[in-house]
């Protein structure tokens, strides 16, 4: 008896929830900018829009002369609840463990059904969790390393993109070997033909 695996990624979101989490924390800033007057400006808009900047992902709050990144923190906590979102919405646990039942599969030492739904939750919480924090930990370098690093170059590639590209290249690579596997398979079945 042969086995198999369930393709659970560790990054099943992508970078939907990066993209969440910059709109909500951009929102704001995006709808006051609507407004006629200047940030700081001395109007009740111009403060808005001076303290609504001040939640942009990268910005830095002091206390005193300590500065602190509380923006970038948030938005790391909202990568990882929409990290979460999104994971929930994209895969359905109770699906997956209605088909396992269903084709006669099931994981070695956990009974068919209920159990299996709960062990696949409770796996797939777990790896989206790692995912999450690599996902928030990649979001967040482009505005922690230049204040490290004191080298402003970081900020010309961000992680987001990063992820964009390697995920285009790998979902590419995946096109091309399911052409050439078509292709042998094509390949197969003209043979057949012929000798038949």
């Amino acid at each position: 008896a042969g086995s198999s695996f369930l393709p659970i990624k560790v990054n099943s979101a992508g970078v939907i929830p990066i993209i969440f989490a910059v709109s909500l924390m951009l929102f704001p800033v995006t709808i006051l900018n609507a407004f006629p007057g200047k940030p700081g400006g001395g109007s009740p808009i111009g403060w808005l829009k001076e303290h609504a900047q001040l939640m942009s992902p990268g910005q830095y709050w002091h206390l005193g002369n300590i500065p602190l990144p509380i923006p970038t923190l948030i938005y790391a906590l909202l990568i990882v609840v929409f990290t979460y979102f999104y994971t929930a919405i994209v895969m359905n646990i109770q699906e997956m463990a209605e088909n396992l039942k269903k084709y006669g599969n099931y994981i070695p030492g956990i009974r068919p059904g209920k159990p299996t739904y709960e062990y696949l939750e409770r796996v797939i919480s777990r790896i989206t969790l790692a995912g999450a924090i690599f996902l928030a930990i990649i979001a967040v370098l482009q505005y922690i390393l230049p204040v490290a690093s004191q080298f402003s170059s970081f900020q010309l590639i961000g992680g987001t993109s990063l992820l964009i590209v390697v995920g285009v290249a790998i979902e590419t690579m995946q096109a091309i070997e399911a052409q050439l596997l078509m292709r042998n398979y094509e390949g197969f079945i003209k043979t057949g033909q012929k000798r038949g």
